[in-house]
């Protein structure tokens, strides 16, 4: 009986023994990440975070695609302490979170243009990895210039070369140049004038400027839309519609417009003002929580979807301006679709400025939304 006992003891122990092994064995360290993002962004990350997986068996990511009202919900998670190991984030919300210390300083690296570094920093310390650079251009109809025998935007134009064909280019049906209301769309016009729009700048003489030839086109020289006169309508739509000829916007409208328009199209740098063509440049990357428990698994998750390999593939959709220079500059980016001109995306990062962000950055131009819609209308 007691022989019967010892053995069955001896097996229970080496079975525990075993399955133990194997737990520790299987057991793997888990990665939350959060990001934005729309279909075709997802669709690209998805398979390189499987692509990671596969080269790190021990990390699994939990992946939280958040794609609306995305830091109001991140703020929710880091306020209950429930922040996420690694975040998807931009510079225009970077300082508020590295402000309140929550976000794990990092090591610069080498190959990025320095400028989305920058946009990234605060306070002279990097907090994000970055992934791509935003900057403006202008998008233009090019079958709606031949048929009013107008010349294309030359890359060197000025403010006057640009009014003179605005006014050349609207009539009864077109007006020439898109006009939104948010300051994204109006510091280019500030910046290149010589001025910003914080509250140490926006009254100054050259900001006084710029803010008034961007009011003039909507009220002064008419070629612009009225808001009464875009109605519902975005200037996006108003571009593919054919109802504006020139539009300011980002790379972002590239996939669409590759898909949609039904004309030729191109793009063509910021005008000069008196400061120069100078337009802001925004960046988006990831960061590490301090809170993070697996802060070298997440910083290894970060490095993998930095790296050129990655950054080509983002590059591919044709969405994003790849941050890394050897990817913005591989055929991944410049590849031979519309806009023929992309490389003017990287050319203007030279006299790109970072979006002045300040941690109240948010009610700066809140306020200036409401300050500035008495000018505009």
């Amino acid at each position: 009986m007691r022989a019967g006992f010892k053995i069955i003891f001896c097996t229970i122990l080496l079975c525990s023994i075993f399955l133990s092994g194997c737990t520790q064995k299987d057991a793997k360290t888990i990665i939350e990440f959060a990001s934005w993002g729309s279909k075709s962004e997802i669709d690209i990350l998805k398979p390189l975070l499987s692509e990671f997986e596969k080269e790190n068996p021990d990390i699994k990511i939990d992946f939280m695609h958040i794609p609306q009202n995305y830091f109001q919900k991140i703020h929710l998670l880091f306020a209950s302490n429930n922040a996420p190991d690694v975040i998807f984030i931009n510079n225009l919300y970077l300082p508020v979170y590295a402000n309140a210390g929550v976000l794990e300083e990092l090591e610069p690296e080498d190959g990025f243009y320095k400028q989305s570094l920058d946009a990234l920093s605060f306070r002279g310390k990097l907090y994000a990895i970055p992934r791509d650079i935003s900057n403006l251009v202008i998008f233009y109809n090019k079958d709606m210039f031949e048929k009013k025998h107008i010349p294309y935007p030359e890359r060197n134009w000025t403010f006057d070369d640009f009014l003179k064909t605005a006014e050349k280019l609207t009539d009864k049906n077109t007006f020439a140049i898109s006009f939104d209301e948010d300051p994204l769309f109006y510091l280019p016009y500030l910046m290149s004038s010589g001025g910003g729009i914080l509250p140490d700048e926006i009254n100054s003489p050259e900001s006084q400027k710029g803010l008034k030839f961007y009011s003039d086109l909507r009220k002064k020289y008419h070629i612009a839309p009225l808001k009464s006169e875009s109605a519902s309508a975005t200037m996006a739509q108003m571009f593919l519609q054919e109802r504006i000829g020139m539009y300011l916007s980002g790379r972002w409208m590239v996939p669409k417009l590759r898909e949609d328009a039904k004309f030729d199209w191109d793009i063509v740098q910021f005008p000069q003002g008196d400061a120069g063509s100078i337009v802001q440049l925004d960046a988006s990357g990831w960061a590490i929580s301090k809170s993070s428990k697996h802060k070298k698994e997440a910083q290894k998750l970060i490095e993998f979807l930095s790296s050129k390999e990655s950054a080509e593939k983002f590059a591919q959709s044709g969405l994003i301006v790849p941050a890394r220079e050897d990817a913005a500059n591989s055929k991944y980016f410049l590849d031979g679709k519309k806009p023929e001109n992309a490389k003017i995306f990287l050319e203007i990062i030279k006299t790109s400025k970072p979006t002045p962000v300040t941690v109240d950055y948010r009610e700066i131009t809140d306020k200036l939304k409401k300050d500035t819609e008495v000018i505009f209308n």
